[in-house]
């Protein structure tokens, strides 16, 4: 395995997978019945952004230290929806430097929430997580991140072993965030069958799927493959911040939900706009619909 997050976490796609995220987990501690949560391919938790992967691709300066100094420069501003991502990045900055005499970055952003801990943050007590990471080296990291942590479960294994293996929950309520590297030539083949398997074992909870946006054929193919699973209530959303007129570079993200709270839809017309205006590199878009529809 060749991709670790490290290199890329805090950047423009992690920006618009958190926010959605943190959107989902919002609805889910609305009501009062615990929820659990499934991370197929966790990472390690937390992401320290001065550290020499972070420093020697800069991506993390595209994305969430653009929108801070978005913030900044306005004086806030952003939606209203945003206030629980962005609250969780700046918990995890409370006290930056964690101890190692590195000290705090100028923004206010040294450490990055991956989805683990951005998760951990939204839990309320009596809800559940659990991550399974297939990295050797990432799942022992994210082992000590949530060493004695009651409430968050960490597995080394194959993310789409854990579908199998975790679902369902005992818990009637919850979210599946599954966001693989995309590096092997079958991955999303695994992806398609792994969900559609997910969903039959667990059909009322809600999955998010996260994907890159390279070249738009790809994502054309996989959302054929989507839909022909016959799942139904697959809401499509992408951010993309270039033309996409070069395929060797990452253009824009894209995410789909199944079974997305009610009126989500209507929330992320608002947030994924301004996230583009924010974020976009000379061009690109933000779009959400229905891939299919409930009926």
């Amino acid at each position: 395995m060749n991709y670790r997050h490290a290199y890329h976490a805090g950047n423009f796609a992690d920006v618009v997978k958190h926010a959605v995220l943190a959107l989902l987990l919002e609805r889910l501690g609305a009501k009062p019945a615990p929820f659990f949560v499934l991370d197929t391919h966790a990472g390690i938790g937390r992401y320290d952004l001065a550290a020499e992967p972070s420093v020697r691709t800069g991506e993390a300066g595209g994305g969430i230290r653009r929108l801070l100094a978005a913030l900044a420069e306005s004086g806030g501003g952003a939606p209203p929806e945003l206030a629980g991502y962005l609250a969780a990045v700046a918990a995890l900055n409370q006290g930056a430097g964690q101890g190692d005499g590195q000290g705090s970055t100028e923004d206010g952003a040294r450490w990055y929430p991956g989805s683990p801990r951005l998760a951990r943050t939204l839990l309320r007590p009596g809800d559940r997580l659990v991550l399974a990471e297939a990295h050797p080296e990432d799942a022992q990291t994210l082992k000590r991140e949530f060493a004695g942590d009651p409430q968050v479960q960490v597995h080394h294994r194959d993310g789409y072993g854990a579908l199998k293996a975790f679902l369902p929950p005992s818990e009637r309520r919850g979210l599946v965030l599954i966001d693989p590297p995309y590096e092997t030539a079958d991955e999303s083949e695994r992806l398609v069958a792994g969900l559609a398997a997910a969903h039959r074992r667990w059909p009322t909870g809600i999955f998010a799927l996260w994907y890159p946006i390279k070249e738009r054929p790809w994502v054309w193919r996989l959302h054929e493959a989507l839909a022909a699973t016959g799942i139904r209530r697959q809401l499509a959303l992408e951010v993309c911040i270039h033309p996409e007129d070069d395929w060797r570079r990452l253009n824009g993200c894209g995410m789909i939900l199944i079974n997305p709270p009610w009126q989500l839809d209507g929330a992320l017309a608002g947030v994924l706009p301004w996230l583009h205006r924010v974020l976009e590199c000379g061009g690109g878009g933000a779009r959400i619909d229905w891939l299919v529809p409930e009926d």
